[in-house]
């Protein structure tokens, strides 16, 4: 949450005016601030009880908890409100879950990515529970005349011990509402002994509406009177509309208007286009389909990903624009090495390829801009409306909807943003929709790059020299998204004679956030290389690693992250990576299992988002090329407590499928400055026949704050899989997606 909200104090009626809980109803602020300050406000005669921003109990018994944060399939409308309902000692099957409105002033942070939800909010909902079933318990004892201390909750009820009487919590919620929020130094959180609820299974909360076709998702809104949008781009990244045959266009059926926005000037906000408003989806499409447009493309028509490659290659032994890091004496180990390995690695740019293209609906009333979007970081979208049509914050609205996935594609509000430009110039209420091909051609990709690696060991197999030479791709003068090598990434801080070198191309491409950041590719190359050294030398590839990452119980962050377009690096605990390390390849049976030529395995780890996680993976590929993951193993460490075991499986078991299924056949070719890709013909999403066949997740649970799990699993999936396909047939994986690779052996 955000502190700086969360702490300041309001009095009675502005907070009522803030929270918009005052309709008639008892309104209660529950702030977590430091000390002794809990602050109560204000009563009334209803028979609800609303502690908080989060809770709230009617007399009838009805128990309602609010989810904040967006839910884009990762699970956390389910598993937010699981802390509560622990701490508040009532049955998940008996609540009602509701998904929250953004509102920074009652919520606090509402942003999902960069798998913060459970670690932002974890404790702060232990204490939301724990004060809302204190006030309970001491209104029980209030009731009863006796000492809080002999009753105790208990399945949406309060027992006095003593007797065995009982009080339902909707008996209790109008007494409950009178009382003052206690500081939170006399509120008692239930120990994980005694937990009930958290590291159990628990379905996904809108499962049952998802599966019979309920609306739910942002593409699902509809409102009386609404109309329907699509809009243009350049196909040419940045480029600019000089005509178009809009007075043909508006004679068309079903169309209601049609115009030209001429943008902001910024690629990933609000680029120049033409807007067609319709009766129907169907209606603008159609007549999208005769839309003649004179586009200025710009210069970006010079650029294209094979001549940035061949740019990379012509100057791969050339100093880099920056030296990242450099230990020792990288060139003189080289020269003292027993044995030199050179490769070269590169992967491509890809899209986020969301199975809900991206949409908006916005609504433009008395100087109100109302929106319902699938966003994933809320207060991005609200910035663009209020800095880009000048409305002021006071006047946006922004209802949350479940999204079709995000896996960082959300955290991007073009779509809001183009939805809201749209509906300022319709006097109705109106949905904007994105195509497969919109959404393939104009996303914000996770970048590609190129790392030209030289590696030295020693006469009995130890690394003792490591440089890379890694080009990235950028846009205003900064790397992309997830396209910054920090100076302390793995294997850097281990290798005392290191040296890491980055040179950026500036380009006119929209990059973002990926799943997994930079890890997602940086693991890949980085263990796919220690994996080679560990051959060259005749090493086992897990004994080398664990002797990477030496006897150090942690490693510091050098401060050399920081900065604009740097990454900041954080403090490397190494005993969890080596215990996780060897706990994987425990479960996994490590170097037990004879395999057949054609069969192997191979083994990865990396710390990402605050989660250590290393993997084994059991392939087979047939003399022909094919091939099928027999055994995938995954180990994590994310700290003492799972929340939902159900949904902590469902997101690693993501990530494998996620990681494979980008590893095998998906890259974005940018020509001319454009993407050549545009649905899933070209841009293969894996079939279930290519799922492996057995997929193991096991958790080791120890002694750190919990953290969350929709990246931190992905890293090393790639690395682990090619590492196990040298393994089945001697053929190093040196280029992403599998399918530019031979896998054929004899």
């Amino acid at each position: 949450m955000n502190a700086s909200l969360l702490s300041r104090a309001v009095d009675r009626r502005n907070f009522i005016k803030l929270t918009g809980l005052a309709s008639g109803g008892f309104a209660l602020a529950f702030y977590i601030r430091s000390g002794s300050d809990a602050v109560a406000a204000a009563t009334s005669a209803s028979a609800d009880f609303t502690p908080n921003a989060f809770v709230r109990i009617t007399g009838a018994g009805k128990i309602t908890i609010i989810s904040k944060q967006p839910e884009m399939g990762q699970g956390v409308k389910t598993s937010l409100p699981m802390i509560i309902a622990e701490q508040l000692e009532v049955p998940f099957n008996d609540i009602t879950i509701e998904q929250g409105d953004f509102d920074l002033a009652k919520f606090g942070n509402q942003g999902a990515g960069g798998s913060n939800s459970t670690p932002n909010n974890y404790d702060n909902f232990h204490l939301v529970g724990a004060t809302a079933r204190t006030m309970l318990v001491q209104a029980a004892a209030q009731t009863w005349g006796v000492p809080a201390s002999e009753c105790r909750a208990e399945n949406a009820t309060v027992i006095h011990t003593a007797s065995g009487k009982k009080l339902s919590y909707g008996h209790l919620a109008a007494t409950a509402a009178t009382l003052p929020v206690p500081d939170k130094s006399a509120v008692v959180l239930k120990q994980p002994k005694d937990y009930k609820l958290l590291g159990t299974r628990v379905p996904q909360y809108d499962t049952p509406s998802i599966v019979t076709g309920k609306p739910l998702f942002g593409i699902d809104v509809k409102l009386p009177g609404l109309l329907y949008a699509i809009y243009e781009k350049c196909p040419a990244f940045g480029g600019k509309v000089v005509s178009a045959n809009l007075d043909q266009i508006k004679t068309l059926p079903g169309v209601r208007d049609a115009f030209i926005l001429g943008g902001n000037g910024k690629l990933k906000e609000l680029v120049p286009g033409v807007a067609i408003i319709a009766d129907s989806t169907w209606a603008a499409m159609t007549a999208r389909k005769q839309l003649k447009i004179v586009w200025d493309e710009g210069k970006v028509v010079n650029e294209s990903w094979d001549g940035f490659v061949q740019q990379a290659k012509e100057r791969a032994g050339q100093p880099g624009e920056r030296v990242l890091r450099k230990d020792g004496d990288p060139d003189a180990a080289l020269r003292g090495a027993a044995k030199i390995v050179e490769a070269n690695y590169v992967y491509p740019f890809i899209s986020h390829a969301n199975l809900e293209p991206q949409n908006t609906t916005a609504h433009w009333k008395d100087g109100v801009m109302e929106i319902w979007s699938p966003t994933q970081i809320p207060s991005i979208g609200t910035g663009m409306v209020n800095r880009i049509l000048g409305i002021p914050p006071e006047k946006i609205i922004l209802h949350l909807n479940r999204a079709g996935g995000g896996f960082g594609r959300r955290i991007g509000a073009d779509y809001l943003i183009e939805a809201a430009a749209i509906a300022q110039k319709v006097n109705a209420p109106v949905k904007l929709t994105w195509s497969r091909e919109d959404d393939m051609r104009h996303d914000q990709y996770r970048p590609g790059g190129l790392h030209f690696l030289k590696g030295g060991i020693d006469a009995q197999g130890k690394i003792v020299a490591w440089k890379n030479h890694f080009f990235t791709f950028g846009e205003g003068g900064s790397p992309g998204s997830g396209g910054n090598l920090s100076a302390d990434e793995f294997p850097g801080r281990w290798i005392a004679n290191y040296q890491a070198e980055q040179t950026m191309f500036d380009t006119g491409w929209p990059m973002g956030p990926w799943r997994a950041p930079g890890s997602c590719v940086f693991s890949w190359v980085f263990h796919s290389f220690i994996d080679e050294l560990a051959h060259a030398g005749g090493r086992d590839p897990l004994e080398l690693r664990l002797e990477i990452l030496g006897d150090k119980d942690e490693m510091p962050a050098s401060n050399s992250g920081g900065g604009k377009g740097k990454q900041v690096s954080r403090p490397y605990n190494v005993a969890r990576m080596r215990n996780v390390l060897k706990f994987a390849a425990e479960k996994a049976g490590w170097g037990k299992k004879q395999f057949a030529k054609g069969s192997g395995a191979g083994l990865a780890f990396h710390f990402s988002h605050l989660g250590y996680f290393a993997q084994v993976a059991e392939v087979t590929v047939t003399k022909d090329g094919e091939l099928k993951v027999d055994r995938f193993v995954t180990g994590g460490d994310i700290g003492a407590q799972v929340v939902n075991l159900s949904g902590a499986e469902n997101q690693v078991e993501g990530s494998v499928l996620d990681g494979l299924c980008a590893l095998k056949s998906q890259e974005i070719n940018i020509e001319r400055g454009r993407v050549v890709q545009g649905n899933f013909n070209d841009y293969p999403l894996m079939r279930i026949t290519e799922a492996p066949a057995k997929v193991e997740t096991y958790f080791l649970s120890t002694n750190y704050p919990t953290t969350g799990l929709g990246e931190p699993a992905l890293p090393p999936v790639a690395p682990a899989i090619c590492n196990a396909i040298f393994a089945a047939t001697g053929k190093r994986i040196r280029q992403m997606p599998l399918s530019r690779s031979d896998l054929r052996w004899s």
